[in-house]
């Protein structure tokens, strides 16, 4: 794994489990996070839900990349055992502004990432941070 696969913060397992990355503001943020997305999923035997995650991660990312010059920050969480099967699924970036969803027109090149964010996902949401914003998005695991 190269430097360019972005500062791994840590990988903990104890009450469910929490992987999280940095990436820098650069075109190749997209691919690299949809590989690590996509690679802990299987590690969490998470397959089924991995293609959307990665789908819907590279879309949040290229969204923080068009506006935000600083890291990007992309953390899955995956409840204990016997909570309700949930993924939680986190990009940060260090704009406060929170994203707006748009209705893309057909011929639109961008904008469709919200949407199917919303589409796709059992909830999501946005919340400022200490610098920046976050958003997030749930799917729901097979049990």
């Amino acid at each position: 794994m190269g430097s360019s696969a972005g500062e791994v913060i840590g990988v903990s397992d104890g009450e469910g489990d929490c992987a999280e990355w940095v990436f820098p503001a650069a075109p190749d943020a997209v691919r690299t996070a949809r590989s690590v997305v996509r690679g802990t999923l299987g590690e969490w035997r998470l397959d089924s839900v991995g293609d959307i995650a990665a789908l819907l991660v590279s879309e949040l990312v290229t969204n923080a990349l068009r506006h935000a010059t600083g890291p990007i920050g992309v953390r899955l969480v995956r409840g204990p055992a016997g909570a309700a099967g949930v993924l939680l699924v986190e990009v940060s970036d260090p704009l406060p502004d929170p994203p707006r969803e748009r209705v893309a027109r057909p011929d639109d090149e961008d904008g469709r990432g919200l949407q199917l964010v919303a589409s796709a996902a059992r909830r999501w949401g946005t919340r400022p941070g200490e610098a920046g914003k976050t958003v997030w998005f749930e799917l729901a695991l097979p049990r």
